[in-house]
């Protein structure tokens, strides 16, 4: 199993930038993508973005294209996720994910291993 951490979660005014980062550890091998999610209270898990480690192909969520932009370093078996112009509805617990499966980008079933979470939260 891939073993994830995050960090650079925080409180942002509306219109402010956030840059979350993920370090990979364990079997990274099995992480030929990675990607992010995110929980709003009261809601289900969402899709972010995804990234390829061969070639970095990216995916993203309607919502937050051209706002947001994940990249990885494979050398570091790091994914990031470079958050601008945040608005109040970004507010939310952000889960970085590894280990795909079979399975569509955007499935959170797909990934079979998550980091703990860290919150975002921007004010309006």
């Amino acid at each position: 199993q891939v073993q994830l951490v995050e960090s650079g979660g925080g409180l942002v005014q509306a219109g402010g930038s956030l840059r979350l980062s993920c370090a990979a550890s364990g079997r990274t091998f099995r992480s030929y993508a990675m990607g992010w999610f995110r929980q709003a209270p009261g809601k289900e898990r969402e899709f972010v973005a995804t990234v390829n480690w061969n070639g970095g192909s990216t995916y993203y969520a309607d919502s937050v294209k051209g706002r947001f932009t994940i990249s990885s370093n494979d050398a570091k078996n790091a994914v990031y996720l470079q958050m601008n112009n945040l608005k109040p509805e970004d507010t939310a617990v952000y889960y970085c994910v590894g280990d795909p499966g079979i399975g569509g980008y955007a499935n959170p079933a797909t990934f079979g291993s998550w980091g703990q979470g860290t919150q975002v939260t921007v004010s309006s």
